[in-house]
């Protein structure tokens, strides 16, 4: 028979190398990654706004690509020290592990990507700034912020819209107030038994009076078209998109040449169509001897 041991005697001094080696590994992963990760932020952050800002960038990029930075010296800080500490199979596994993440979250996060991408594009090359007012897709609004995913404007009905910013990188976008002046175009129609420089003469002399309206160019009103029931002359003005509201003075400017025509007796004909033939009506009694065939 095997006796059995009555008791187990436990030296812990044996212990003591794998703790101070634990210990020691740890310590020296600690300073490494300390050493290198103040370094490497201190001067490749340092070295990246410099550059960032002799190339004129816009300072929201140049925060996000400081911000990017750190995290890439705190990962490569990580990597050194693991492998100065020797924990190499352990981050070995990291490493994978950390691939498979970053595959699974960008296939999972390709629009926000693609509008990350996109407000990054619109921030630097400003094709519209806070303020302007833009057209796009046949919508438009006032730009209220541009932020790095979308970009928020107010209609004209005082209603927020949250555009992604990959829809407005994609998409043709008008600036309205891009440059000092702006042209409010609007058709009038005449009769063509009216005087055509009659017309122009009042279209002309209503739109130099409205507030607003830019002295150079001058108003115009060329003939546009020939329709159906009407010659058409196109009233052209000129304003300061940023100075004067474009709606309002289209507005004036229609309401005061309808009335400018109606004083002048200048007809602003509507479509109409004429018919031509004749209409034969038969009788009751035609009707019925029809009807009893």
């Amino acid at each position: 028979m095997i006796p059995i041991q009555q008791g187990i005697s436990l030296d812990p001094q044996q212990y003591v190398p794998a703790l101070v080696s634990a210990v020691t590994t740890v310590v020296l992963f600690v300073v490494v990654f300390v050493i290198i990760y103040l370094l490497g932020k201190y001067f490749v952050t340092r070295a990246v706004k410099r550059s960032l800002r002799r190339r004129d960038f816009d300072e929201t990029l140049v925060g996000l690509v400081v911000s990017t930075t750190v995290v890439i010296v705190a990962v490569v800080a990580v990597a050194l020290a693991a492998t100065v500490a020797g924990f190499g199979v352990v981050l070995a596994a990291f490493a994978t592990l950390a691939g498979a993440l970053a595959l699974a979250v960008g296939f999972a996060a390709q629009d926000l990507i693609a509008n990350f991408v996109a407000g990054v594009f619109i921030i630097q090359d400003e094709p519209f700034t806070v303020g302007d007012w833009i057209e796009w897709d046949g919508n438009s609004g006032v730009v209220r912020d541009i932020q790095l995913r979308v970009t928020r404007l107010d209609t004209f009905d005082n209603q927020l819209v949250t555009v992604p910013n990959s829809d407005l990188a994609s998409a043709a976008v008008i600036n309205n107030v891009e440059h000092d002046q702006r042209r409010v175009s609007v058709d009038f129609g005449i009769g063509y038994g009216d005087d055509i420089d009659q017309a122009r003469d009042a279209i002309i002399d209503e739109g130099a009076q409205i507030d607003g309206v830019l002295e150079e160019p001058s108003p115009t009103a060329p003939v546009t078209g020939l329709g159906d029931s009407a010659v058409v002359l196109q009233g052209r003005i000129w304003i300061g998109p940023t100075e004067s509201s474009y709606g309002a003075i289209r507005a004036q400017f229609l309401e005061a040449v309808k009335q400018r025509f109606d004083s002048e007796g200048i007809d602003m004909p509507y479509p109409n169509t004429e018919l031509s033939g004749g209409i034969e009506i038969a009788s009751d009694g035609e009707v019925e001897g029809v009807s009893g065939d």
